[in-house]
């Protein structure tokens, strides 16, 4: 019997620690069952949540029509800058055929009949002179008073940099219509415009202004041919480098194709821009016909998604880190002590603040008088020309012709592609001016404005009030 009793008890210890090693086996498993489930609901939700914003931002109606546009991940995403709502697009009532478009006569030259640029500053003896110049406070002031013949810096300054090959310099002399663009410091590789006419693509001058970075980038990740001069082409754009960059800020060399235009390509009568990220969907001839010549206007610029003051945008800036908030808070008071009011309805153009991604000009003395001073104060202030546009625009009073187009229609231009990689500098995120200078964060050829002493004190310039209309903005 105690035989027995002893082998019984070995049996019910062996069931014990099979039954301890089944429910093990079982922990582990509902424990490993979670993990996946777990893992496979958030792929789900991931993957669900990707599909949400891929077809918010597609530009397929089937796709579009299955957005929820005042989803509340959209305005998260929006108001973190990390996304963005649904474009609003809306058709453009351009006409029907390039072919039947007329183009008309050159408007004249009226109230600035003569314009030449300063390019040697008497004061400056540095061997590499700055590529703004030295523009003094009372040369800044004088540049706003308009006459007959005027003389004003606008860049390319002697020996200051932005060069080009002589292949390009040589090239760009038969170009009279022009849509330029330009990729720096390798953010993006050239997108080719599509509904291009034969009448366009004979007619225009399609130049991509890169600089070595970039055309190094472009040559490695998309086929560049060289033709019989020596020209570098992807598609239908004519790849313009541009050696001995003036700025160390990649956003202010970005600044020199897109407003001097008319002075990096002298010969033009007229001239579309584009970023670098887009993608024109609309024929050339077509938006200068329907933006230009059918309102008799000289320029042309889609107002804000979001913003109308200045001030809003220069919120928006400092919220969003895309250049340092005292030296954004510096240019708004200077702005804010000459006169500037922020806008409101009263005012004659319906924003004081562009969409600055797309410009269409007509190269009159007056629209490249205008792209010099709004050069200048990207040039002497902050590279943030969304701020410095409106300013240049209420100083000119009504001698700029131009007009504001609804953002829809903007939209309807072009399809809009990420970046290769993101830009962000330090600077950007500074927060004092201790913070610049200790950090040796200050540009050494840009945004010396900010750094010469004003003629006035600003100490007591409060800004106004913003009222953000936007989470977005």
């Amino acid at each position: 019997m105690a035989r027995r009793s002893r082998g019984g008890g070995s049996a019910a210890a062996a069931l014990k620690a099979e039954a301890a090693a089944m429910r093990l086996v079982w922990r582990r498993g509902v424990v490993r069952l979670v993990l996946v489930s777990a893992i496979a609901w958030a792929m789900l939700v991931l993957l669900a949540l990707a599909f949400h914003l891929w077809s918010c931002s597609s530009s397929v109606a089937f796709l579009s029509a299955l957005c929820k546009k005042d989803s509340k991940v959209l305005s998260l995403f929006d108001s973190m800058g990390l996304s963005s709502k649904p474009l609003h697009r809306c058709p453009i009532p351009v006409a029907d055929d390039p072919n039947a478009v007329a183009i008309p006569k050159r408007t004249p030259n009226t109230i600035v009949k003569k314009l030449s640029y300063i390019t040697v500053d008497k004061q400056d003896k540095d061997p590499s002179p700055l590529f703004g110049g030295r523009q003094s406070w009372k040369q800044r002031e004088g540049s706003f008073k308009l006459n007959s013949t005027m003389k004003v810096h606008c860049g390319f300054m002697k020996n200051s940099g932005a060069d080009m090959d002589s292949v390009d310099v040589k090239y760009i002399q038969k170009c009279k219509f022009v849509v330029a663009s330009g990729i720096f410091d390798g953010y993006d590789i050239p997108h080719q415009p599509s509904n291009i006419s034969r009448r366009s693509q004979k007619l225009f001058c399609f130049l991509m202004v890169v600089d070595e970075v970039s055309l190094d980038f472009i040559e490695k990740n998309t086929t560049v041919k060289i033709d019989s001069a020596g020209g570098k082409w992807v598609g239908i754009w004519r790849l313009i480098t541009v050696h001995r960059l003036p700025f160390d800020e990649p956003r202010r060399n970005g600044k020199i194709p897109k407003i001097l235009t008319h002075r990096l390509f002298p010969q033009a009568w007229y001239s579309i821009w584009i970023d670098g990220k887009m993608e024109l969907i609309v024929d050339p001839l077509l938006i200068l016909e329907r933006y230009l010549w059918r309102g008799k206007y000289t320029f042309a610029v889609a107002v804000h998604k979001h913003h109308r003051s200045i001030y809003e945008e220069g919120d928006a800036i400092k919220r969003r880190k895309r250049y340092a908030r005292p030296l954004v808070d510096l240019q708004m008071k200077m702005y804010y002590y000459e006169g500037m009011e922020p806008w409101s309805p009263k005012k004659k153009i319906p924003s004081d603040v562009p969409e600055g991604a797309v410009l269409i000009r007509e190269h009159t003395t007056m629209t490249d008088l205008f792209s010099c001073l709004w050069f200048n104060e990207v040039n002497l202030f902050t590279p943030r020309d969304q701020i410095s546009f409106g300013y240049v625009v209420h100083r000119l009073g009504d001698a700029l012709k131009f007009y504001m187009f609804p953002n829809c229609e903007y939209n309807s231009l072009f399809i809009l592609h990420r970046h290769t990689r993101e830009h962000s500098s330090k600077v950007e995120w500074a927060k004092t001016i201790d913070e610049i200078v200790k950090k040796g964060l200050k540009e050494s050829r840009g945004g010396l404005g900010l750094w010469t002493p004003y003629p006035a004190d600003l100490s007591s310039v409060e800004l106004p009030a913003v009222e953000r209309t936007s989470p977005a903005g």
